[in-house]
């Protein structure tokens, strides 16, 4: 968490961070990430057969490659929009055999040429070297899907008795359960764009039903409930009536502006939601009378990014240019994540590969947008636990996006956006956003240790970008001996790194229990 007090522009600015003052611990499933059947995400994306840069499964090796430096720990799949009409069994078995379908949520045409299997396969192949795997994250069909269709599919993933569903998997070539934990009930059921949109009292009942059978089958799935923006009534409501029967609440929120402080500032409104949504988990919660020794109900951000439809309409690709204002808002969203961990159990960023992504591909190789700096250095060293940080400065009073964070933000939104985090071996990693256009910021850095790296994102002006064959936006290395005051340039992003000397150590209680649907009650 940071608390911040805003002092006269003319007085010098400070940062105070307490190593001893550790909040709560990073879920590594923040750095998630999602690949959707939508424009060249999977198709031309991490599947490219015939490329000369493909494998011989039609995996991208310059993708993989790229993708094994973020390190993620968890994909969501298939979508998104795209799976609310999407019927697994028409992408498993012989490829000869699938249909062509009409997909409606992007207009285009589904081949289901890349499926459960091929996916599970990629995801294996993404793992290699790695001492876990990356998870995946399936999302089941809510609009024009059916609760039998539902269990088939995790009957298919996770089934290790000699049952039809677990025997199609076999039959398929793929003797071991994938043993797929995350489920989410449906994506954006509440949006009138969506096949199958339900109120959210049809949309209660439903999830609840599905919720129940999904764990009679496999008690070990983590249940995800379609949540809208986490301030909403509809988030109200569905928590109300689904609490029992799930383990986290998912919430979408995209941000932009085409002018840089609105932009940078946007995602400020996440950390709101986030907020509010953690209220209204507690409502549900006391409510229901769930047993405080229930494990708490996460928020699961499973859609976050920038992106302007109209700049990058969906229909057409979501082929967002990134810009260096784009790559600051990207990281005052991961400062949200660290500073609100306590609550966050998940975040994925739409999406991985050439949709409104950080990672582009040409036919000659991969191009990383001005996004993917921030991105690579949070998911790279802002793990373990989230640091007390405060920090005193001047702040930005000017119109927001959306428009009612202005209302909220009763000391306007802060020069430098900051978070920090230290890991197991004590090591502090300090992230600070100058989100101003026009001044640096010459910063009084309080309990800042010695010999620090320096990482800064950083360009000649808000509006740099990356295309192929051209890096405006780039992540520069140095050194600074600190402590001391240190300036943060105008428009960068610049995380501080040093040791402690002295290694963590956590004292947590219980895990706490789930819900035991066999007999419908808390399980002590």
């Amino acid at each position: 968490m940071t608390t911040f007090t805003r002092i006269p522009e003319e007085e010098a600015p400070s940062i105070g961070v307490d190593v001893s003052r550790r909040l709560s611990r990073i879920d590594p499933n923040i750095y998630g990430g999602f690949m959707e059947h939508m424009g060249r995400c999977i198709y031309g994306g991490i599947y490219d057969p015939g490329n000369p840069l493909s494998d011989s499964h039609g995996y991208r090796t310059d993708v993989l490659t790229a993708l094994r430096e973020l390190n993620i720990p968890v994909i969501r799949y298939p979508g998104g929009n795209f799976v609310a009409t999407y019927h697994w069994q028409d992408g498993v078995g012989p490829k000869e055999n699938r249909p062509i379908r009409p997909e409606l949520a992007w207009l285009g045409t589904e081949t289901n040429e890349f499926g459960t299997d091929e996916f599970m396969h990629w995801l294996g192949v993404l793992s290699e070297g790695r001492e876990e795997r990356v998870e995946p994250y399936f999302c089941l069909n809510f609009g024009t899907g059916t609760l039998d269709e539902a269990l088939a599919w995790v009957e298919y993933c996770n089934g290790t008795k000699n049952t039809y569903y677990a025997n199609l998997r076999r039959k398929n070539g793929h003797e071991e359960p994938y043993n797929i934990k995350y489920w989410a009930l449906g994506n954006e059921m509440w949006g009138p764009w969506q096949v199958g949109q339900m109120t959210s009292t049809d949309y209660s009942k439903t999830a609840s039903q599905w919720a129940k059978a999904l764990k009679l089958l496999d008690p070990t799935l983590i249940l995800i409930l379609c949540g809208e923006t986490g301030h909403s009534s509809w988030d109200h409501e569905v928590l109300k009536a689904c609490i029992p029967y799930i383990d986290m609440h998912s919430i979408h929120i995209y941000t932009c502006s085409n002018t840089h402080l609105p932009n940078v500032t946007a995602p400020l409104s996440a950390e709101r939601a986030i907020q509010t949504a953690v209220s209204l988990i507690d409502i549900a919660r006391i409510e229901n009378k769930i047993p405080p020794s229930v494990k708490p109900t996460k928020i699961c951000f499973d859609e976050w990014n920038v992106w302007d439809p109209v700049r990058a309409p969906g229909e057409q690709g979501a082929e967002e240019c990134y810009t260096l204002s784009d790559a600051l808002a990207v990281a005052v969203w991961l400062n949200v994540f660290v500073r609100q961990s306590q609550w966050v159990g998940m975040a994925n960023i739409a999406q991985s590969v050439n949709v409104i992504s950080p990672l582009m591909t040409t036919n000659t190789g991969v191009v990383k947008q001005s996004t993917w700096g921030p991105l690579w250095l949070f998911s790279k060293y802002m793990r373990g636990w989230t640091l007390g940080v405060h920090v005193r400065g001047g702040a930005y009073d000017g119109i927001t996006e959306p428009e009612w964070l202005q209302g909220v933000l009763e000391q306007g939104a802060s020069w430098l956006d900051v978070s920090a985090c230290v890991d197991e071996e004590g090591v502090v990693s300090l992230v600070a956003v100058n989100i101003s256009e026009s001044k640096e910021l010459e910063v009084d850095l309080v309990g800042v240790g010695k010999d620090v790296e320096v990482y800064t994102v950083a360009g000649k002006d808000a509006k740099a970008v990356n295309a192929e064959g051209k890096e405006e936006v780039s992540v520069e290395e140095s050194r600074w001996d600190g402590p001391g005051s240190y300036t943060f340039p105008k428009h960068s992003m610049t995380m501080l790194r040093w040791h402690t000397g002295i290694k963590t150590t956590q004292v947590t209680r219980g895990d706490g229990s789930r819900l035991d649907t066999r007999k419908l009650a808390w399980s002590s």
